[in-house]
């Protein structure tokens, strides 16, 4: 898996989550179909007007998330900037181009009122249900640093190994001190409950 294919495998889901906080701090998520991707770069469709669209001006963060038939979910966690204004007519008329559905809901110059958020940089989690271990990667995309996730054991370890027997995944191995397969972890956190010396840490 590499970022590319997240993106291409998001392009093929069509409608995707879309999670904003609003003013008060709420989570606030909606489905969004008005999408185009150039190369590694989101564009998406919203009116001016919109709480969507308000949250984005206020705040700019976003993800976006997409699940597939394969039991796949593609999360991908950026900010959004609205496309310069002389920009805004290109890549509107790619989304209504590649989006026909969009004139019978913005007919002739209602359609001014739309605007264009872009995310050119950003993260993104892969999480593959359907494997054997399962499967967790992440990628970095323009201008971001990854951030470690779930769980890591420390020098603390004793060897015990009750970590490896209560991993739903097998995903930790024996060694000098036990090691977790961050590609493997689900991240539950139950070798962090049960471990007898706290040699546990989240990341």
């Amino acid at each position: 898996m590499d970022a590319k294919t997240c993106i291409e495998k998001l392009s093929y889901v069509g409608v995707l989550n879309f999670a904003t906080v609003d003013e008060d701090g709420a989570p606030q998520v909606r489905n969004v179909s008005a999408i185009h991707y150039e190369g590694m770069e989101i564009y998406f469709l919203t009116a001016r007007g919109k709480s969507f669209a308000r949250q984005l001006y206020a705040d700019g963060r976003v993800q976006i998330l997409g699940y597939t038939k394969y039991k796949e979910m593609i999360r991908v966690s950026g900010s959004a900037a609205e496309v310069p204004k002389e920009e805004q007519k290109k890549w509107r008329d790619i989304l209504y181009q590649e989006q026909p559905y969009l004139e019978n809901v913005y007919p002739g110059e209602t359609k001014n009122i739309d605007t264009i958020f872009a995310v050119k940089d950003y993260t993104i989690e892969y999480f593959c249900l359907s494997t054997r271990p399962i499967t967790r990667e992440y990628f970095a995309v323009g201008n971001v640093v990854l951030r470690p996730k779930g769980y890591q054991i420390t020098d603390a370890c004793i060897g015990c190994g009750t970590c490896a027997r209560v991993c739903p995944q097998g995903a930790v191995d024996a060694g000098k001190s036990f090691h977790i397969r961050q590609n493997n972890c689900l991240q539950c956190g139950n070798c962090f409950e049960h471990c007898p010396v706290q040699a546990i840490h989240r990341l």
